[in-house]
C-alpha cells in the first residue's frame, strides 16, 4: 500500500455502501442476473450458472451512494490520483470526464463494482477489498511517488477530525492524524487544539519541486483563512514532508505573527468553509491592482506590531481605491463609502484620515504606542478584508474607484433633493 490516505477513504466508502446495497437488497430490491453456460462435455448436457449483475445494481442507486457521509472523502482522495485515465480505458470506458471531480465519480463507481463482482450478498471481504484497491492502486500510481506535507495552522479548531478541501488538502485534528509526526502533534503552550493542514499527492517525473509546491498550496490556503475570519491564522515555521512513506523530515516555511484568538469551525459550518476557500482558489488574481492588494494584506497579517502593519494596509487601500495618489486626499470616503452606513460615513472618514495622518508619524518615529493603535489598525484591515472578500467573491465590482464614486455621486443628490 503507498497511498494511505486514499486506501483510507475507499475503505470507509465501500464499508458504508456494503451495508446501504445490503440494506436495500434486504428490503426486496432484486438483484439482476444473467444465465451463463459454463460447458461440458458433448455427451452431457450443458451446465449454466446465475451470475448476479451488480453493476446494474450499483449503478441504479448511485445517487444514494452519493449521499453518503465517506462519498465525498473518497471522491476528493481519487480526484487528488493523476493515473485515473488509465485505470478507466482499463475497465473499459473509452470517453470520460474532463472535469477531476467527474472523472473520479466515475472511477469510484468502477472500484465499488469490482469490490463486489459476481457477489449477491454485498458482504465486503477483505481479500475483495485487496484485489480491488491493489489494482487501482497500480495503476493510478504507476510511475508515481506519494508525497505527503503537514503543517501546524495556529489559530484555527474544528469540530470534526478532518474536513476534506480537495485535491488532496485537508484539514486534520492532530489527536486524529496518528502517523503524523511528533512534533506536528505536539500540545501548543497555550492549551488551544493542534490543527493540522495535510497535503497529499503523486508527483511524477519532471513535476514541480514537491516543497515549491507544498508553500504554495498552503500559502494559497493560508490567505483563504485569513479572509474567511479575522482571526489571523499563522502556519506554524517548520512544516514535515515524506515520500513514498518514508521517514518524516523537517522542512521551513514563512511562519508568521502569533493569532489574535481562535476560529472554531463547527460541523455545519464545514461545507462553507469548504466552498468558501474553494472560490477564493479559484478567483483569486495573479497579477493586477487586486493581487497586490492581497500581497499586501498578506504582509500586513504576518507583521507583528500594528505599526507595522498600518503602512502596508493602507497602501492596499490605495492601490484599490485611489489610484491618483495620496495626494488627492480621497482614500477615506472612498472606504467609507463603500465599507460604512450612510448615518456613520463621516465617522469612517475621519478614523481613516486620521490613520493616514499616523502613518506619517510611524515613518517619524514619533507615533503612539502600539497598544494604543492596536484596535485601530485591526478596524482598518477588517475593511480591507471585506473589501478583498466581496471582490473575490464577486458581490463587488473590481474597479472599486468607481464603485465608490458612484455611491458618492448617489448620496449627493440624494442631499441635495432633501434641500
Amino acid at each position: 500500500m503507498r497511498n494511505r490516505t486514499l486506501h483510507a477513504a475507499l475503505a470507509a466508502f465501500a464499508e458504508e455502501a456494503a451495508f446501504q446495497l445490503a440494506s436495500d437488497a434486504a428490503d426486496g430490491a432484486e438483484i439482476p442476473f444473467e444465465v451463463v453456460e459454463l460447458g461440458g462435455s458433448r455427451r452431457e448436457a450443458p451446465l449454466y450458472c446465475y451470475r448476479p449483475l451488480t453493476a446494474s445494481f450499483i449503478d441504479e442507486r448511485l445517487s444514494i451512494l452519493g449521499r453518503l457521509a465517506s462519498f465525498a472523502p473518497a471522491v476528493h482522495a481519487l480526484a487528488a490520483c493523476g493515473g485515473l485515465d488509465t485505470y478507466l480505458v482499463a475497465r473499459g470506458e473509452a470517453n470520460f470526464p474532463a472535469q477531476p471531480r467527474a472523472r473520479a465519480e466515475q472511477a469510484l463507481r468502477h472500484f465499488l463494482t469490482r469490490v463486489f463482482e459476481d457477489s449477491g450478498d454485498f458482504e465486503l471481504a477483505p481479500e475483495r477489498m485487496a484485489r480491488a484497491y491493489d489494482e487501482l492502486e497500480g495503476m493510478v500510481m504507476e510511475g508515481r511517488a506519494l508525497t505527503e506535507v503537514v503543517a501546524p495552522i495556529m489559530g484555527l479548531a474544528l469540530s470534526s477530525p478532518e474536513i476534506p478541501l480537495g485535491e488532496g488538502l485537508s484539514l486534520v485534528r492532530a489527536d486524529a492524524c496518528d502517523d503524523a509526526p511528533a512534533d506536528a502533534r505536539r500540545e501548543r503552550e497555550d492549551g488551544h487544539q493542534v490543527v493540522l493542514a495535510r497535503l497529499t499527492w503523486e508527483a511524477a517525473p519532471g513535476d514541480e519541486a514537491p516543497l515549491r509546491h507544498a508553500q504554495v498550496r498552503l500559502r494559497r490556503l493560508l490567505t483563504g483563512l485569513r479572509l474567511y475570519d479575522a482571526t489571523g491564522f499563522v502556519l506554524a515555521r517548520t512544516a514535515w514532508t515524506r515520500t513514498g512513506g518514508g521517514a518524516w523530515q523537517p522542512f521551513a516555511i514563512s511562519g508568521g505573527a502569533r493569532p489574535r484568538g481562535v476560529c472554531v469551525v463547527p460541523a455545519q459550518q464545514e461545507d462553507e468553509l469548504r466552498a468558501f476557500l474553494s472560490l477564493i482558489g479559484r478567483r483569486t488574481p495573479r497579477s493586477g491592482e487586486l493581487a497586490w492588494a492581497l500581497g499586501r494584506f498578506e504582509l500586513a497579517t504576518d507583521r507583528a506590531r500594528p505599526s507595522e502593519a498600518l503602512t502596508d494596509i493602507l497602501l492596499a487601500l490605495r492601490a484599490l481605491l485611489e489610484p491618483e495618489g495620496p495626494q488627492t486626499g480621497r482614500l477615506a470616503g472612498r472606504v467609507a463609502a463603500i465599507c460604512a452606513l450612510p448615518e456613520s460615513r463621516a465617522t469612517v472618514t475621519e478614523r481613516i484620515a486620521h490613520l493616514v495622518a499616523l502613518e506619517r508619524s510611524v515613518v517619524a518615529g514619533v507615533a503612539p504606542e502600539d497598544a494604543a493603535l492596536e484596535d485601530l489598525v485591526e478596524e482598518l484591515t477588517g475593511w480591507l478584508r471585506a473589501l478583498l472578500r466581496d471582490v473575490l467573491c464577486g458581490h463587488l465590482d473590481s474597479d472599486l474607484r468607481a464603485v465608490a464614486d458612484e455611491m458618492l455621486a448617489e448620496e449627493d443628490a440624494r442631499q441635495r433633493t432633501i434641500v
